[in-house]
């Protein structure tokens, strides 16, 4: 399915807000993505999302539509050469290739906008679907924490995986 990566605006308020509040998704993301998602949320998340520059948080846009998100988020301090990858697609376009793709579109993306060494996702233990999209895009699971990711009223495992820079270009040209 074709989809195109691009900044978020304003008007993708509706269509966030329609994709995002499922539980489906919220169970699997941190607390910063909250369920049930509102307006208020989403306006919020736009306005944070449209505040950097370089912009490094991206919509998932089919056809004119914001059906999900990836972002690369730098880290600071002694973790700067580091930065995290994120995203979430709504259910509705779950199991067509979509978020595989767009995670091997931003690898290269996080290597050009940041001085990163290490793109690093972690998952819960329980998102085999996660772990999968990461496992065909390069990723190395390096390590797999028991019972630390602590969400609603639940300990779960937590599954880190990575890609480095000098590794980056023999996985982002494959398929």
């Amino acid at each position: 399915m074709n989809f195109t990566l691009r900044p978020w605006h304003i008007s993708d308020l509706d269509s966030l807000v329609k994709h995002a509040n499922n539980w489906n998704i919220a169970q699997f993301t941190s607390d910063n993505f909250p369920h049930p998602y509102t307006k208020e949320h989403g306006v919020k998340f736009i306005e944070m999302a449209t505040s950097s520059n370089p912009v490094h948080i991206f919509a998932i846009d089919v056809n004119g539509e914001a059906i999900g998100g990836i972002g690369i988020h730098p880290q600071k301090g002694i973790h700067r050469k580091n930065a995290e990858l994120g995203y979430w697609l709504s259910e509705d376009y779950w199991g067509k290739g979509i978020i595989s793709e767009a995670v091997k579109q931003i690898i290269p993306k996080a290597f050009e906008l940041f001085d990163i060494e290490r793109l690093f996702a972690s998952t819960f233990g329980a998102n085999t679907a996660s772990q999968r999209v990461l496992e065909k895009s390069g990723f190395i699971l390096e390590c797999k924490l028991k019972s630390v990711l602590f969400k609603n009223n639940t300990l779960h495992d937590e599954w880190i995986y990575s890609i480095r820079r000098n590794t980056q270009s023999t996985y982002s040209n494959s398929n």
